[in-house]
């Protein structure tokens, strides 16, 4: 991590922070407030702010500070997982109880009591609302049905959770570390249950209270929702009930900004203290500005290409794999990715367990053509690709589409914000679709499940992975996918993983590209700015301004 300590920055009135939060965007004319964190961020992949239906990157971000779990992820040493709300926990005799003991005296930000019951009912509530996140539960066998009898408050500090295998330990604690897994206010959620009808899609006749939870907060965390407008901002303000330390700062606002050369001038200056989506130019310029600094921490998350096996053309094994030769990774690596990333083939990021470091693949067009004509595309084809419209996502689009069409492919982008693009890749309505696709929890599994497991994949299919996305049917692989879950030895379940890689590197409906490097430019007043390896351990609570 790179940290520069810099000149003091002057401060604006709390007043005047206020309009910015809540003018969103508009020429901010003063300096940042010394009580307000101000972040430029493109933050319009803001589906929901509900934990149990929003499953995006900068919500993510949010929720990590708004919410608190049972554990999280041990920033010092990512190989193990401390207590959050839980104090201590023990494991059955048969792998299948996982019991946890609460912290005392812990409460919401709304200052009702958080008991074991609350805890119960929010693992119930997001199994039960069946939205993206329900798989993280659903993958230990707990379904709408049983959820009430697996997941049970013994008292009201201690919470028993059955899983239906006995897994590996450190993969059931990881995933109880993400974001998704929060404990909810039961007591201010009921009173904002909506009835629903009963269908297919909503087997209880119950919203579980998510039209209220979308755009409002019930959590524990160091910081609660204020607001959160689309495409515009979100504001935090500092929760005075947390039961933890508290957060340095009474608020952070979240300011949408998607050009990298607009924040870098905002930070420049002074109208926001930091600035999230910097590109390689800008980065430059922030590195060599002395009243400025950077802070940096590689990510695991992972940039794709992927190929919808709906479409017949892609569906063809040497189409997939012409498309992989048709990228120039490495002028990719030298120019739009420099500083933010590197370039990286297998769908397991540096330091998890069992990553692999295999780079197969370079742009070789010759190669490509004989891979189209032994699949009878000798002229090549059209096809569409939907690109989320921000660096480098876009730059790496066009990158693709010019290398592409020596081979004969012509590629079509479709440009869209991130929520536009994302429905749509979710609704597997694409052709193919460049991605980002960080780690849930700090395991293998979390990005093993996604890009190699796919049990049903019919357009009904429940678990909607990656693969299922791509409409990429693999049971054989997603058998071996769950074997690993149950390996105990970290040896041997390394090499299952690195063989995963392997397969999916050579056959995979994906063309993996780098891994990210987070950067982020800082005001020269910012102090203990730390971010973490997932998009959910990025917390501000440590923060503050000199």
């Amino acid at each position: 991590m790179i940290v520069q300590r810099l000149p003091r920055l002057g401060l604006r009135t709390l007043g005047a922070a206020l309009c910015l939060a809540l003018s969103y965007g508009a020429p901010a004319l003063a300096k940042t407030p010394a009580d307000t964190l101000v972040e430029g961020f493109a933050i319009d992949d803001i589906i929901s702010m509900d934990p149990a239906e929003s499953f995006e990157l900068t919500a993510g971000e949010v929720l990590g500070n708004v919410y608190s779990s049972l554990v999280h992820l041990d920033l010092d040493d990512t190989s193990k997982v401390v207590g959050e709300l839980a104090e201590s926990w023990t494991v059955s005799d048969d792998g299948l109880t996982f019991t946890f003991k609460l912290k005392p005296r812990l409460v919401f930000a709304s200052g009702n009591p958080l008991t074991a019951d609350d805890i119960a009912w929010s693992f119930e509530r997001m199994v039960k609302l069946d939205k993206s996140p329900a798989f993280l539960l659903n993958q230990f066998g707990l379904t709408g049905e049983n959820v009430t009898q697996k997941v049970k408050a013994l008292d009201p500090s201690t919470l028993a959770i059955t899983v239906d295998q006995p897994y590996a330990p450190s993969f059931v604690l990881n995933v109880m570390a993400a974001s998704p897994i929060s404990a909810v206010d039961r007591k201010l959620v009921e009173p904002n249950i909506k009835t629903a009808p009963v269908s297919d899609t909503n087997k209880y006749g119950s919203d579980f209270g998510n039209g209220w939870l979308k755009t409002n907060s019930a959590g524990s965390g160091p910081f609660k929702l204020r607001q959160w407008r689309a495409n515009e901002a979100v504001v935090l303000d500092r929760n005075d009930k947390y039961f933890g330390p508290q957060a340095k700062l009474a608020r952070v606002v979240y300011r949408h900004m998607k050009e990298s050369a607009g924040q870098r001038l905002a930070l420049e200056a002074g109208d926001i203290d930091v600035a999230r989506n910097l590109e390689p130019g800008d980065l430059t310029a922030v590195l060599a500005n002395p009243k400025l600094a950077v802070v940096t921490k590689p990510k695991g998350t992972v940039y794709y290409i992927s190929f919808n096996q709906k479409n017949p053309n892609l569906a063809k094994p040497e189409v997939r794999e012409a498309l992989k030769y048709l990228i120039d990774y490495d002028a990719i690596g030298a120019t739009l990715i420099k500083g933010i990333g590197e370039v990286h083939q297998t769908f397991l990021p540096e330091g998890v367990l069992g990553a692999l470091d295999a780079k197969p693949y370079k742009l070789d067009v010759e190669k490509a053509k004989e891979l189209l004509a032994s699949a009878g595309l000798k002229d090549g084809f059209t096809v569409t690709i939907d690109v989320r419209n921000t660096q480098p996502v876009t730059g790496i689009a066009e990158a693709f589409q010019q290398s592409a069409a020596k081979a004969g492919v012509k590629v079509e982008i479709i440009p869209g914000d991130g929520k536009q693009t994302l429905t749509k890749y979710r609704a597997r309505n694409h052709d193919m679709y460049i991605g980002q696709w960080g780690s849930d929890y700090w395991d293998p599994n979390s990005n093993a499940e996604t890009f190699t497991a796919n049990p049903d994949n019919s357009d009904a299919g429940k678990i909607k992975t990656l693969a299922w996305r791509n409409a990429w049917d693999v049971p054989e692989l997603t058998a071996r996918t769950r074997a690993a879950l149950l390996e105990k030895d970290a040896d041997k379940r390394a090499d299952l993983y690195r063989e995963l890689q392997k397969d999916v590197l050579e056959t995979g409906p994906y063309a993996l590209i780098f891994q990210q490097t987070e950067v982020a430019g800082i005001g020269g007043n910012v102090e203990g700015l730390r971010l973490g390896p997932t998009f959910d351990t990025n917390y501000v609570g440590p923060v503050s301004k000199k």
